[in-house]
């Protein structure tokens, strides 16, 4: 057998390229498909067995996909255009019974209804498809037109009145007070403005109604309309562009001064972000009824001069640079704003603190979203987030903000490679926490949780001492439905040696056996906790667990809790005692009670001497001690009893002896004091 492999590989002096083989063969008319053979129908038995093979052919594409919506319309088509209507009805609603949601099904049915002049027909199919589905807008609008068409005029403000039950999208009431007007009914109309600006209550639809007013020639009812909704929106949520189309519509009802007062107000009362629109319409009318000419350019020109003169004297004040980008913004000139944004980041900070930086960072930011948005120069954005990451020094500090922003970027531009490359390069130049949320925020975004296990593996090999990953990472998996999984990620947290918040991960821990229904591993969980903590506070979260189960075991936990707490901080038993009476009194009887009553302690006054850091003693203080029903057994506190009673029988003895004796007042409070000294 001969080889067939060339033996000469080099290229071939002259080179065919593709498109001249097709040329070529196109030319010469090769491989010409010829069409199909013209066929002549000669009588009806023919005909008809023509249809039923085509008819066999529509039901098996049927038959294979039924839920083919293309098919049944070609099928219910070719049945009309054989003039068979009860055929194309019966294919339309066979169709309908499949999938009766689909809107062109119902459109197609009712057109050739129309088209054959069957009107009751097509009226019903209408009826039926709106009562279905009165959301799909397309329905209403072709069934009023329908009506319109008809000129039943009553039977499409019936329609439409039906439809505006529906509280539609602005665009139909529009179409209906558009139907009124084309047969002057203007009454009409204005009662469905009324309704309108009720359902839509925004500033625009206000708008159209004074429009309409002022198009129909009552300026006075117009003007109502733009009063009304001043006060409807109140000083906090009024619009700039409601006032600037109140003030132009004074300007030509030739009220001047109403219309300066109009943008007065608004100036005064808007905040300054929002008055940009407004202030400009303000200086277009005092420009042309004002005795100020040309007052836009002479404040232009005077808070330009004034941020020059500031980023002269000193070119690292970046506010000055914010402002003065922010005025140049105002304006169309793209190169000058470019000029100063690059005058302004070329202003580095001299020292590679991060507090100098925190301002300065921002002029990149707002640079690059100025070239993506405003100057729709992309190649030039991205390329200013190029230049800001590799001016960062990203071994002593850096920015995630400005890592997260630069890869958001390219996502939006579709390149997912470019910002998956980007935020892998930030975790292995300058590793943070927020820029490990940032791609896991990404990636589920995705729905890539293969890349989220990858990345929160490790972010907790970064710092497995973040208690709130472990429980992000948890709640993705119980979120994919993965309990096990879930399970062994907060069984390996819970059993690192250093946490920063154990009480979120344990709580989290908890919550997540409890939600699985799992009442026993819930219950264990407590025990390993109680085992490493006896804060008084997991006793409660316990004992409120418990008590979703059992009530006697809810006691058991307190009894438990008040027993391991004796004898440590009062306040924090006394803490457990309230809870456990709330409980009692919501859920207890008067025995339990009163049972829990008794527990408490008695509240006392103390006095104890405090120390400065040099040790020696600089006064007392007073605090709150707590003393149980167990502890007054004593005997000291016995003897402070007391001790309490003979100094209270002591006080009244002596207001007895003044009284009859009349004592100076110094030797009272001598003999008082020298009394207070033998009681203590």
């Amino acid at each position: 057998m001969t080889s067939r492999r060339p033996k000469n590989k080099h290229a071939a002096p002259v080179q065919i390229t593709a498109e001249q083989i097709l040329r070529e063969a196109s030319e010469r008319e090769i491989e010409k498909v010829k069409g199909k053979p013209e066929q002549h129908i000669t009588d009806k038995e023919e005909l008809n067995e023509i249809r039923l093979e085509k008819r066999k052919i529509y039901e098996d594409n049927i038959r294979k996909n039924r839920n083919n919506t293309g098919n049944w319309i070609k099928y219910a088509i070719w049945e009309e255009s054989q003039g068979e209507l009860e055929r194309a009805r019966s294919i339309y609603e066979r169709a309908l019974d499949v999938d009766s949601r689909e809107a062109a099904l119902w459109i197609k049915y009712a057109e050739m209804e129309m088209k054959h002049r069957q009107v009751n027909h097509a009226r019903n199919i209408y009826d039926r498809a709106v009562t279905l589905l009165p959301r799909v807008n397309t329905f209403w609008y072709k069934y009023t037109y329908m009506e319109e068409k008809l000129e039943n005029i009553a039977g499409a403000r019936e329609v439409f009145e039906r439809w505006m039950q529906w509280h539609p999208e602005q665009q139909a009431w529009n179409t209906y007070i558009n139907m009124e007007l084309r047969y002057k009914q203007v009454k009409r109309a204005r009662n469905i403005y009324e309704r309108y600006v009720l359902c839509h209550m925004e500033p625009e639809v206000w708008t159209k109604y004074a429009s309409f007013e002022k198009k129909n020639g009552e300026p006075d009812n117009a003007r109502s309309v733009y009063e009304r909704a001043v006060e409807f929106f109140g000083e906090d949520n009024i619009s700039s562009d409601l006032l600037i189309s109140f003030g132009r519509f004074e300007e030509s009802q030739k009220e001047h001064d109403r219309a300066r007062a109009i943008y007065r107000y608004g100036l005064d009362r808007l905040p300054k972000e929002q008055t940009k629109a407004l202030f400009d319409a303000y200086t277009q009318f005092e420009k042309k009824y004002g005795d100020r000419k040309g007052v836009d350019d002479v404040i232009l020109s005077k808070r330009q001069f004034q941020y020059e003169k500031e980023v002269e004297a000193n070119s690292h004040n970046y506010d000055a640079w914010f402002d003065y980008i922010r005025l140049v913004e105002s304006g169309d000139d793209v190169e000058k704003v470019r000029d100063v944004y690059e005058r302004a980041i070329a202003n580095v900070p001299p020292l590679t603190e991060k507090k100098y930086w925190r301002r300065y960072i921002y002029l990149w930011i707002y640079y690059a979203i100025f070239e993506e948005l405003e100057a729709k120069d992309i190649d030039r954005a991205r390329a200013v987030y190029k230049a800001c990451i590799d001016l960062l020094p990203n071994k002593e500090f850096t920015f995630a903000k400005v890592w997260l922003l630069a890869a958001q970027f390219e996502v939006r531009q579709h390149n997912l490679t470019a910002a998956r490359k980007l935020l892998g390069r930030s975790l292995g130049v300058c590793a943070k926490p927020k820029l490990y949320k940032g791609y896991i925020e990404l990636e589920l975004s995705l729905r890539e949780f293969d890349r989220c296990r990858e990345l929160y593996n490790k972010f907790l090999e970064y710092n497995p001492a973040n208690c709130q990953t472990w429980c992000k990472y948890a709640e993705i998996e119980t979120l994919l439905g993965d309990v096990e999984r879930a399970r062994s990620i907060y069984e390996l947290a819970t059993a690192q040696p250093l946490l920063d918040m154990p009480e979120i991960l344990w709580k989290a821990y908890i919550d997540f056996e409890h939600t699985q229904g799992n009442v026993d591993g819930a219950r264990a969980l407590y025990e390993r906790l109680l085992q490493k903590t006896n804060h008084v506070k997991v006793w409660i979260a316990y004992a409120q667990f418990e008590a979703t189960v059992d009530a006697t075991s809810a006691r058991e936990v307190f009894s438990k809790a008040n027993d391991t707490l004796a004898g440590e901080d009062g306040a924090q038993r006394k803490m457990l005692l309230d809870a456990w009476l709330e409980y009692e009194q919501d859920v207890g009887g008067e025995e339990d009670v009163d049972k829990v009553e008794k527990m408490m302690p008695q509240q006392l006054k103390k006095r104890r001497e405090i120390y400065g850091d040099d040790g020696q003693m600089e006064g007392w203080e007073e605090y709150w001690d707590y003393v149980f029903p167990e502890e007054k057994a004593k005997p000291q506190l016995k003897l402070l009893e007391m001790a309490h009673l003979w100094k209270k029988k002591q006080e009244e003895k002596d207001e007895k002896t003044d009284d009859e004796k009349g004592e100076p007042e110094d030797k009272d409070k001598e003999e008082k004091d020298n009394e207070e000294t033998k009681a203590e």
